[in-house]
């Protein structure tokens, strides 16, 4: 079942929605908003509130859910 959720860049402010499976994992999603904002996608991580969400989760594994907006910060441990 494919959830709708809005990917937010903290350096610019931009954001992407996407829509993905709950099946998708933090990393694919780190990759596509880093590819569409041209960044090195090793550097990056989400964040979920104040929840950093690492890489290997499913967005079903890391609670993501409908309308989420989730945030693309540089690594706080330097990627």
């Amino acid at each position: 079942m494919p959830v709708r959720i809005k990917v937010k860049n903290a350096e610019t402010g931009a954001s992407v929605e996407m829509e993905l499976e709950t099946e998708n994992t933090i990393d694919e999603v780190i990759e596509s908003a880093a590819t569409f904002w041209s960044k090195d996608m090793g550097a990056y991580v989400l964040r979920k509130g104040k929840k950093v969400l690492r890489g290997g989760h499913t967005l079903k594994d890391a609670g993501v859910r409908e309308e989420d907006v989730l945030e693309l910060i540089p690594d706080p441990e330097g990627g």
